[in-house]
């Protein structure tokens, strides 16, 4: 069995601004994902795509296996991007003359994750057999108690309604908040469903501390606060 990872990270970004080569520790954040990968042992290939000259470079210098241009059309803020991924594997496969089995794809903005998530989320997924596998935190607000929408009035209701209601949000159903840190396909469902979301899609539950994506100035810091609390292990991934 065949496994790739993607990286797939652009040079534009509107709320952090070059946040992929960032220095986060004196290393750019994208470097964190790409060490993460090589030690996890699982991969054949570790592929970083990107639009950006400067990511590229800092992808090689970190030990990316292939480096692939992103055309110019995938890269917009408009772009979605599992077209990005998609074209990432063809491209490693066509330089390879390889087909990979399993495509795992890390988002170079979620650099909390350690090895060992990395291993286990891969683990569940070829062990129960799923379409595919995200990853998530437990989410502080809940739809069923403290979720709310506004309607055309502008009056709230709650996002989702039982038929008896939740008092104490400990007894309403447990949901989860999208880290995104870390996707898994089979080859099959990555190339024929163009989905990130299934029936028998498989979740790898991830703690609160490991999950911050960073998409503004905030969250940036934090994640920097949160690497200096744990700094020895962060720094290990460059040993």
């Amino acid at each position: 069995m065949k496994r790739i990872c993607t990286i797939c990270a652009r040079g534009g970004s509107k709320g952090v601004k070059n946040k992929n080569v960032r220095l986060l520790l004196g290393h750019p954040l994208i470097a964190f994902s790409i060490r993460q990968a090589k030690l996890s042992g699982l991969f054949d290939c570790v592929a970083v795509s990107s639009d950006s000259k400067d990511i590229l470079e800092a992808a090689r210098t970190y030990g990316a296996d292939v480096l692939i241009e992103r055309p110019a059309e995938m890269a917009t803020d408009e772009s979605a991007k599992l077209p990005a991924i998609q074209h990432c594997v063809k491209e490693a496969e066509a330089r390879l003359g390889v087909s990979f089995d399993i495509i795992v794809d890390l988002d170079a903005t979620s650099p909390l994750r350690d090895v060992k998530d990395l291993n286990l989320a891969v683990e569940l997924f070829e062990k129960k057999k799923g379409s595919n596998l995200i990853t998530a935190a437990p989410a502080r607000r809940s739809p069923y108690f403290n979720l709310v929408e506004l309607n055309s009035e502008g009056y709230v209701y709650l996002s989702k309604k039982l038929e008896k209601p939740i008092v104490r949000r400990q007894d309403s159903p447990k949901c989860f908040d999208m880290n995104a840190s870390i996707y898994v396909w089979t080859r099959n469902a990555f190339f024929e469903k163009h989905t990130v979301f299934n029936d028998d899609t498989l979740l790898y539950e991830m703690p609160e501390d490991r999950s911050i994506d960073i998409d503004s100035e905030i969250d940036f810091k934090f994640v920097e606060f949160l690497m200096s609390q744990k700094r020895d292990s962060y720094e290990a991934l460059f040993v």
